[in-house]
């Protein structure tokens, strides 16, 4: 695969840790590269150096850069989701053993990577010509952690 723009991810030394769990949860994920330090690098020899790596037909490399640089909300990878159901999966998936929740669905993995678990529907009601179903709509949202699909469509709709 070969993309113009190819999202660089930087981590301190766990990026395989973090590659072995993005390409589990995601459909049509896979690693596609990996080099390994060798004698005298920055990091034991073998350590994860650099990957390529797809998720859902999206390439990204990763890096084993140490701790010079730290993630934040500047930018985040924003998933789509048809259902609630695929919500929670990857949700649940992404918080696991240590990831914290904030809002709106925003959220930080384990690595400190923030993600953004959205219903593709959200995108739709917030930009509705009509202000107050988009009001509604964002209302209900910025009262949410965890996006709840059957929750934004009632206030998209007017419904309790």
């Amino acid at each position: 695969m070969s993309q113009k723009i190819t999202p660089f991810l930087w981590f301190d030394d766990d990026a395989e840790e973090a590659l072995t769990l993005y390409t589990s949860i995601f459909d049509d994920a896979r690693i596609t590269s990996l080099s390994r330090y060798g004698e005298g690098g920055p990091f034991p020899a073998g350590t994860l150096q650099s990957a390529t790596f797809e998720l859902a037909g999206q390439e990204f490399m990763a890096l084993n850069g140490g701790p010079h640089d730290e993630f934040n909300d500047a930018i985040s990878l924003f998933v789509s989701c048809e259902t609630q159901e695929e919500i929670d999966r990857y949700w649940d998936a992404l918080l696991a053993d240590g990831g914290k929740a904030t809002q709106c669905g925003w959220l930080k993995d384990r690595f400190g990577v923030s993600w953004q678990v959205t219903p593709v529907q959200l995108l739709q009601y917030l930009s509705d010509p009509d202000p107050e179903k988009a009001g509604r709509t964002a209302a209900a949202m910025m009262s949410m952690v965890k996006l709840d699909l059957h929750a934004l469509t009632a206030a998209y709709e007017g419904r309790p």
